[in-house]
C-alpha cells in the first residue's frame, strides 16, 4: 500500500508540479536551491529502533512512527512563508537490550548510537543546513539518554516526548507506562501502516498493565523480568485506526511546534 503523504501535487515548486519533503527525493541541485532560499530549511531526523513489538506489530515499529510524525509535519507547513521542512531517512536502529529474548531484537551501543547521530547532524551543518530536529519514539532509557547527550553535543533541535508537558497530551495508555506495542502504539501503526499489523493476532492479545518506568525503577532490565512474556504491554486488542490517527494529530502538533521554535534560531 502507497502512502499519499510523501508528497501533494501543487503548483508551486519541485518536478512535475509536485513539492517533495522528503530530502533524499530531492537530486544535489534541488537540495542547493533549498538551502539557499529565503525560507529557512528545518530537516527532520526520524529515529526508531528495530526490536519486538508484540505477536502482531512490526520490528519497525518505533521507526514508523518517527517517520509518520515528520512526514506529517512537513506536509502541514508545506505552506509557511519562512520554513522549508524536509524528512531525512530514519535512523532505524537504536540501543534496545530490553527485547533481546526474543527474535528481532538488533541492538546498537550507547557509542555507535551517539556517533551516527552526531556524524549525521554535523555534516549536514557543514552543508549549511544546522537547523535539526530529532524525532524519536523508541523510549529504553539508555537508548533516550544517549540521543539526549547526543542533541546536546551538536545544539540541535531535540521533540522530547517524555518531558511531563508531552507526556500530559497524549493517551492514557501513554500516561500509563504501559504502551510498549499496546493500544497507543498500535493504534499509530493502523493508521499509517495498517497492512503490517497481524489483525486476528492484535484482536487475541489480553490486556498486559505493566507499568514499564516502574519496573524499570525497581531495576528490571529486560521484557521478560517485567513480566511481559510476549514482548508487549498496554492494550493492543483495543487500538484503532481512528485513535492513531488522532493521536498522530496530537504528536504532528507538537512536532510542528519544535520546528517553528528551531526555525526562528
Amino acid at each position: 500500500m502507497e502512502r499519499s503523504l510523501r508528497s501533494v501535487p501543487t503548483p508551486r515548486s519541485g518536478r512535475g508540479g509536485v513539492v517533495i519533503t522528503m530530502f533524499a527525493d530531492l537530486t544535489s541541485a534541488e537540495l542547493a536551491e533549498v538551502r539557499d532560499s529565503p525560507r529557512r530549511p528545518v530537516l527532520l531526523l526520524p529515529v526508531g529502533a528495530v526490536e519486538p513489538h508484540g505477536p502482531h506489530a512490526p520490528l519497525a515499529t518505533d521507526s514508523i512512527i518517527s517517520t509518520g510524525m515528520c512526514e506529517r509535519a512537513a506536509q502541514r507547513l508545506l505552506g509557511d512563508p519562512q520554513l522549508r521542512v524536509l524528512v531525512l531517512p530514519a535512523v532505524g536502529y537504536g540501543v534496545t537490550r530490553f527485547g533481546g529474548a526474543f527474535p528481532g531484537a538488533v541492538s546498537l551501543s550507547e557509542e555507535t548510537l551517539r556517533a551516527v547521530v552526531v556524524d549525521i547532524c554535523r555534516s549536514l551543518s557543514a552543508q549549511g543546513f544546522p537547523r535539526i530536529v530529532v524525532v524519536n519514539n523508541h523510549f529504553e532509557p539508555d537508548h533516550v539518554a544517549t540521543l539526549r547527550q547526543a542533541v546536546a553535543d551538536v545544539g540541535v533541535g531535540y521533540l522530547d516526548l517524555l518531558r511531563r508537558a508531552n507526556v500530559a497530551r497524549l493517551t492514557d495508555e501513554f500516561r500509563s507506562g504501559a504502551c510498549h506495542a499496546g493500544r497507543y502504539e498500535t493504534s499509530l501503526v493502523l493508521a499509517d501502516r495498517p497492512e503490517l499489523v497481524d489483525h486476528a493476532a492484535m484482536a487475541d492479545l489480553p490486556a498486559m498493565p505493566v507499568d514499564m518506568a516502574a519496573a524499570i525503577a525497581d531495576g528490571r532490565a529486560d521484557f521478560l523480568a517485567m513480566g511481559m512474556t510476549r514482548a508487549y504491554s498496554g492494550a493492543p486488542a483495543e487500538a484503532t485506526e481512528q485513535e492513531g490517527m488522532a493521536t498522530f494529530d496530537t504528536l504532528t502538533d507538537l512536532l510542528v511546534e519544535t520546528v517553528r521554535e528551531v526555525g526562528r534560531t
